[in-house]
């Protein structure tokens, strides 16, 4: 315990964005020489953790420094530590990471006033900050996520129709905007033979009405065999790898890591400016952005890449530039570190 100086806790069972930052960073940031560890449920056992009983280690600083970090990022995480530290007077400096977009409750804002340091995962989520902040942008694991190499990599190793495939990924629900991709591709497909569709993420049980009625549709449309549901896959990045296109349409997000997944993939990118997004992508260079929940404009923006796939070809190719040079998770590691060692010194 005395060499930990960093906590990152995660008070989430289920796999959710936050979890799944957690689970790539965390590796990068060890690599770096960052005394992390975990502590909570829904982590895999390679990441460093503290059981529960550890806690009362924290009375005792971290060996050369006078205080530890707990490094928050959701409302019961920030309050968590704010216990630690104000009532058990534990010595921490405690640090939250916001990727709301959205104006926060008042007692959200009031955790934040708390807060030792607080940073933002975009430009526009900063702007919903009443204090002063940094920002540091998600990146993306470029080992993990990186373009076709075999032939499992291709179209062909699916035995799905067609020359070149079109994916969202991610829950099928209504705040996804996975209702606007479906309408999309059942106007767009009858046009372009050459493409089929994917359509892949966990359909819970309060949303499954939801996914029949883009099936019945789908159905309807005599499509079933060019817009295809996946269900949840074993291994996404494939999946990525696979695609000439990704859309990304959703209503309202956090940050939003799967464009960035699909740039590294070498994948071209329309997606809406929900989350941090329309900071992702440069308007017809790497990708588009459209507003979100407009449904013909996502419409408009896929056409031209459907109707022209060699360009689309060489926007992935520009897509995978951009992720490399402004997007590598070791970006994020190092910029956080940087942070960390303001508050332990």
């Amino acid at each position: 315990m005395r060499d930990v100086e960093i906590i990152a806790p995660n008070f989430k069972r289920r796999l959710s964005g936050v979890t799944s930052t957690i689970i790539q960073l965390i590796p990068y940031q060890v690599k770096l020489g960052v005394k992390i560890a975990t502590l909570g449920p829904g982590l895999p056992a390679h990441l460093p953790r503290l059981r529960w009983t550890q806690l009362a280690g924290l009375w005792r600083p971290p060996i050369g420094h006078s205080h530890r970090i707990w490094h928050a990022r959701r409302n019961n995480e920030m309050a968590f530590g704010l216990f630690l530290k104000r009532v058990l007077r534990m010595r921490l400096k405690l640090v939250f990471t916001s990727a709301a977009q959205r104006r926060h409750t008042g007692y959200t804002r009031w955790l934040i006033r708390q807060m030792d340091h607080v940073i933002a995962t975009s430009t526009r989520s900063g702007s919903f900050l009443e204090v002063g902040h940094t920002v540091i942008q998600h990146g993306v694991d470029l080992e993990l996520f990186h373009p076709p190499e075999t032939a499992e990599d291709t179209i062909e190793a699916t035995g799905l129709p067609g020359r070149y495939l079109v994916g969202c990924f991610g829950r099928v629900r209504h705040q996804k905007g996975t209702d606007l991709f479906v309408k999309a591709m059942i106007e767009l497909l009858p046009k372009y033979p050459d493409w089929t569709a994917v359509i892949s993420g966990r359909v819970t049980p309060e949303h499954a009405a939801f996914a029949e009625g883009l099936k019945s549709a789908i159905a309807a449309a005599g499509l079933v065999n060019r817009v295809v549901f996946l269900g949840e896959v074993p291994d996404i990045k494939v999946w990525y790898r696979r695609l000439t296109l990704y859309v990304a349409p959703s209503r309202n997000e956090g940050f939003g890591l799967t464009p960035l997944e699909a740039m590294a993939s070498r994948t071209a990118v329309v997606a809406s400016d929900a989350g941090a997004y329309a900071e992702m992508i440069e308007e017809g260079v790497n990708g588009s952005v459209v507003a979100g929940g407009d449904g013909n404009g996502l419409r408009r923006a896929i056409e031209p890449y459907l109707g022209d796939p060699e360009r689309t070809i060489l926007v992935g190719n520009t897509a995978l530039a951009h992720v490399k040079e402004n997007f590598d998770i070791n970006r994020e590691a190092s910029a956080l570190r940087a942070i960390y060692s303001k508050h332990t010194a």
